[in-house]
């Protein structure tokens, strides 16, 4: 089971925005625009592409190390079951995401990460949780209120669907996940809730000035998505 929590931990560190900015763009990506590592920012300072580029590389970041999950707990002779070993590998990408070893443990907010992983483990409210984005995004162009919204949704969608048995053993590490993953993303959100209901949090531009800035150098910010 170690050996599946490293293996997910360190695909999910991979700092995929600021290698593609540095590589496309010459700069570090903690030092412009909002200051993050994640697509949102790498849409600010290298354009849209590459912002799209970013969001599904961090996706798959979660998404591999879940797909893959059963098949390595198989080789390994783990005693987990599938659905388990997937949970476990998905919560340890985010982490590693939010959390990566290359960057002093100051990662991103674990939002497309955490995509990746949804869409294996639950499709269903992947879909739910891409509307209440994709909604709230138009109505504010504001990335952080459209992330929180989403993860709630995924979490309160996952929930409904496993009403019938919630605390079952087959269910009962899916369950978990669907709570602690939107509480990890709401509490790697607080600088933006904080913003939010002073009204002062910005919208999405790409290149281009941003009403958000980094107060810190690149090891002091708290990157999103």
């Amino acid at each position: 089971m170690f050996l599946l929590l490293g293996l997910s931990y360190l695909c999910g560190s991979i700092p995929f925005g600021i290698m593609i900015v540095r590589a496309v763009a010459g700069i570090d990506l903690r030092t412009v625009g909002s200051g993050n590592i994640g697509a949102t920012n790498v849409g600010r300072a290298a354009g849209k592409t590459w912002a799209i580029i970013v969001l599904l590389l961090d996706a798959m970041k979660g998404a591999v190390p879940t797909l893959a999950a059963p098949w390595l707990v198989q080789q390994l002779g783990a005693d987990l079951s599938p659905q388990t070993a997937q949970v476990l590998a998905g919560m340890a990408a985010i982490l590693g995401h939010m959390f990566p070893v290359w960057l002093g443990f100051r990662g991103g907010k674990g939002v497309a990460t955490a995509l990746g992983v949804i869409s294996v483990l639950s499709p269903g409210a992947t879909v739910a949780a891409g509307l209440a984005f994709a909604i709230t995004f138009a109505a504010t162009r504001i990335v952080s209120l459209g992330s929180l919204i989403a993860a709630i949704t995924f979490g309160v969608t996952q929930l409904w669907q496993l009403r019938d048995n919630l605390l079952g053993i087959e269910n009962r590490s899916l369950a978990i996940f669907a709570i602690a993953v939107p509480g990890l993303v709401i509490v790697r959100h607080l600088s933006n809730i904080a913003r939010l209901l002073r009204g002062e949090e910005g919208t999405y531009k790409t290149k281009g000035p941003v009403e958000e800035q980094p107060t810190k150098g690149p090891a002091g910010n708290q990157p999103e998505q």
